[in-house]
């Protein structure tokens, strides 16, 4: 009788381990289809682009924002929040690259990251778009400088309120992305590149224009991306593979 057992144990953990590896296999799948791996480097070429073209310049480093800032976190809506992610940082890794691998401060390394997260929070939502911003006020105000300017950190509450709109508004959508991007890098800016309190004070009016513009930025490549590739479609130029947003088409072409 328990040699039955052992054998009936042995072969349900060998279908257990068939059925967890085929799972496993069918959730690549589901993200890393060839036509999104495509559109990933197809995203990373043009978000390379777009790291040339720069907007202002990042207090405290030599880094700068660029034109990608607008672009990046709109690819996880067409791709997907894994292939997305990866996209972009196939853009900055490559940008990196093409100006010969010059790391010029810790403001170099940090801007790696915060986009990173605005595409995260532009693809859906989701609890972690939450998350991200409540965890960043909190390492900023961790730090003595972040405790005498913590309304600063109130800029990371937009994401926040943002969450609640997000399916039902592009701007919010983008304003969430935007300033969850702001509050990632934000919180790693204290700890990293400290400034005093008066710069943070000082940066105020300039971040609300900045981000208003990249929140722009971002509404406008998305509408523009969305109607292209539906266009591109509708052509049978291209074969998608993945989902437009159809609710911001601003037309429908006929073939």
């Amino acid at each position: 009788m328990k040699s039955n057992y052992k054998n009936i144990s042995t072969t349900t953990l060998k279908w257990y381990l068939l059925a967890k590896q085929k799972l496993k296999n069918m959730e690549i799948k589901k993200y890393f289809t060839k036509r999104k791996l495509l559109f990933v480097i197809i995203f990373a070429i043009l978000g390379l682009f777009a790291l040339q073209i720069p907007t202002t310049g990042v207090v405290g480093s030599e880094a700068k924002f660029t034109f990608f800032d607008a672009f990046a976190p709109i690819t996880g809506a067409f791709i997907g929040s894994i292939p997305g992610v990866i996209a972009v940082f196939l853009m900055q890794f490559g940008n990196l690259l093409f100006h010969g691998a010059q790391i010029a401060d810790a403001g170099t390394i940090i801007r790696f990251f915060p986009v990173l997260f605005a595409v995260l929070f532009f693809t859906r939502k989701r609890k972690i778009n939450l998350i991200i911003p409540t965890l960043a006020i909190s390492a900023f105000i961790a730090h003595p400088i972040g405790r005498e300017v913590w309304f600063f950190s109130l800029f990371w509450t937009i994401p926040i309120f943002a969450y609640f709109f997000q399916e039902k508004s592009l701007i919010a959508r983008a304003l969430g992305a935007t300033f969850t991007a702001h509050s990632v890098g934000g919180a790693l800016w204290i700890w990293f590149l400290p400034l005093p309190a008066e710069i943070w004070i000082s940066l105020i009016p300039l971040v609300i224009v900045e981000r208003l513009l990249f929140a722009l930025g971002i509404s406008v490549s998305f509408l523009a991306v969305n109607n292209l590739l539906h266009i591109l479609e509708k052509k049978q130029i291209l074969n998608l593979g993945f989902q437009i947003e159809p609710k911001y088409l601003l037309f429908s072409p006929k073939r």
